[in-house]
């Protein structure tokens, strides 16, 4: 059976101000380049790909 597709809601945000090192800055704005996203929604992505990773790491199921 096929999923339906769900509109996404736009999750809530706040601003948040970090450091990056002009190293790091330089590497993703090359990942991205030519692509349709954003520096924002690059790191959203791998913030949220290390933190699932974490979460599985941490799963004792996976013991």
């Amino acid at each position: 059976m096929a999923r339906k597709f769900k509109i996404p809601a736009v999750p809530k945000t706040t601003p948040k101000n970090i450091r990056f090192p002009n190293e790091v800055i330089e590497k993703v704005e090359e990942a991205i380049r030519g692509t349709d996203t954003t520096f924002s929604a690059f790191v959203i992505a791998a913030t949220k790909w290390a933190l699932e990773s974490l979460e599985e790491q941490e799963d004792p199921a996976d013991g």
